[in-house]
């Protein structure tokens, strides 16, 4: 089972400021954990929503970009990790032991699986999804 792992912002990530170098190193050392556990697929952090935009798809069809910065801290997301586990205990036992700081918000969201769309997801739009998958690990 895969899980996204989403660190939501927080007046200092949304303010642009770095860790600490002990955050760092210590959220270093967790991740050689999650990689050498064969947990961790991939993992960023995120610039500011300052530096972002969000595009609306309005209702009568015509897309509109907005620039950051947002208002709803609690809404915005600073990072991810994106995990192999066996469920969703595993996920939750591996972010209990993550390095953040106390008031620090981490959600933990399954990613859907091909088998999950059911009869929709055709057999055609199943090889087109693992092409298209096999293309980018190529890369």
């Amino acid at each position: 089972m895969r899980f996204m792992v989403i660190v939501k912002a927080n007046q200092d990530t949304e303010a642009g400021v770095m860790p600490s170098e002990q955050m760092l190193a210590a959220m270093g050392k967790y991740n050689e954990e999650l990689v050498k556990a064969g947990v961790m697929l991939a993992g960023e952090g995120l610039h500011p929503s300052s530096k972002g935009v969000r595009v609306d798809f309005g209702a009568n069809g015509k897309r509109t970009v907005v620039d950051g910065p947002f208002a709803e801290t609690k809404e915005l997301i600073a990072g991810f990790w994106l995990w192999q586990v066996r469920s969703r205990e595993e996920a939750i036992e591996w972010i209990k032991r993550a390095p953040f700081e106390p008031g620090d918000v981490i959600e933990i969201r399954q990613v859907f699986e091909a088998e999950d769309f059911g009869a929709e997801f055709t057999p055609e739009l199943r090889e087109q999804e693992e092409r298209l998958r096999a293309e980018i690990a190529a890369r």
